[in-house]
C-alpha cells in the first residue's frame, strides 16, 4: 500500500491485528510515523473509554438494585441576566456517547453536537427553570433548588433516586450529593451539558432582542463589553435586579 492508503486505513479507527502486523514490518519511515500516531491515538481512546466506564459507578449502585436513577445539574447561578436553567437525565447501561463529560471540560461546539445525541440516547431528559424575578424574590440558591425540582417533575420516568452535582434537590427522593459530580458521574455530566446549551440558545434568542448586550457571547455573565453595555444603555427586563452591579440601578 503508498502512504496515503495506509494514512486513510489508519484513520478509520481500529484495525485488525494481522494489518498491524504488516505494517509494524513496513521500514518505511513515513509508515512508521503514521503507524505511532495511530498507536497514541488508541491508548487516548482506551483512557477515555475507561473513565468513562467509572463514571457509571454511582449509577450501577442502583441499577444493582432495578432502580432508575436520574442526574442532576444546573448552569446560570453567577451571570447578571436570564434564568437559572437546571437538566434531569435518566440513562441506562446502554449509554455509550463516551465524550459525555463535565460541560466545561468541552467546547461549545461539541456540546453543541452531544446535546441531540443525549436526547436521542438517554431514557428521559427533562429542563427546569426559573426567571430573574423568581432569582430576585427568592434568592439565586433557592430558585436554583426550585429549578431543580421542577426538571425532576418534568421527567416523564419517574426516577427512584437522584445524583445531584452538590446541591439537595427539594423532591421526596433519595439523593446522593456529589461535590464536582459532573466529572464523577455520566448522568450528572448529560444533564450539565443539557442544561448549559439549552440556556446558551436561550441566551442567544434573548441576544436578538437585546443586541447591544451580545448574549450570544457572554450568556448574560459580567464580561467588560456586557458591563460597559449596562453602564451606557441600563438593565433590560432579563436582568437580575438584586445582583450587582444591576442593583446600583435601584437604590
Amino acid at each position: 500500500m503508498t502512504i496515503g492508503e495506509i494514512k486513510k486505513l489508519l484513520a478509520q479507527g481500529s484495525v485488525n491485528h494481522e494489518d498491524l502486523k504488516i505494517l509494524e514490518n513496513d521500514t518505511r519511515v513515513g509508515v512508521q510515523k503514521l503507524l505511532l500516531s495511530y498507536h497514541n491515538r488508541q491508548q487516548k481512546l482506551a483512557k477515555k473509554k475507561a473513565a468513562f466506564i467509572k463514571r457509571f459507578a454511582y449509577e450501577k449502585t442502583f441499577w444493582a438494585k432495578n432502580e432508575t436513577v436520574a442526574g442532576v445539574d444546573e448552569v446560570g447561578r453567577g451571570p447578571l441576566a436570564g434564568p437559572v436553567v437546571t437538566a434531569a437525565v435518566i440513562i441506562d447501561d446502554n449509554f455509550d456517547l463516551t465524550d459525555v463529560n463535565d460541560s466545561k471540560k468541552l467546547s461549545a461546539k461539541r456540546r453543541q453536537e452531544l446535546f441531540p445525541l443525549i436526547l436521542k440516547e438517554a431514557v428521559s431528559v427533562a429542563i427546569g427553570l426559573k426567571s430573574p424575578q423568581v432569582i430576585d424574590e427568592i434568592n439565586i440558591y433557592e430558585a436554583d433548588r426550585l429549578a431543580m425540582a421542577e426538571a425532576v417533575k418534568n421527567l416523564d420516568v419517574k426516577p427512584d433516586a437522584l445524583l445531584v452535582d452538590a446541591m439537595q434537590v427539594p423532591v421526596q427522593l433519595p439523593q446522593v450529593r456529589l461535590i464536582k459530580g459532573d466529572a464523577k458521574s455520566n448522568s450528572i455530566a448529560a444533564a450539565s451539558i443539557v442544561a448549559k446549551v439549552f440556556r446558551d440558545n436561550l441566551m442567544a434568542d434573548y441576544a436578538k432582542i437585546y443586541p447591544k448586550y451580545h448574549f450570544d457571547e457572554n450568556a448574560g455573565y459580567g464580561t467588560q463589553a456586557h458591563l460597559q453595555a449596562l453602564a451606557k444603555y441600563g438593565p433590560t427586563p432579563i436582568h437580575r435586579k438584586t445582583f450587582a452591579p444591576v442593583n446600583s440601578f435601584y437604590k
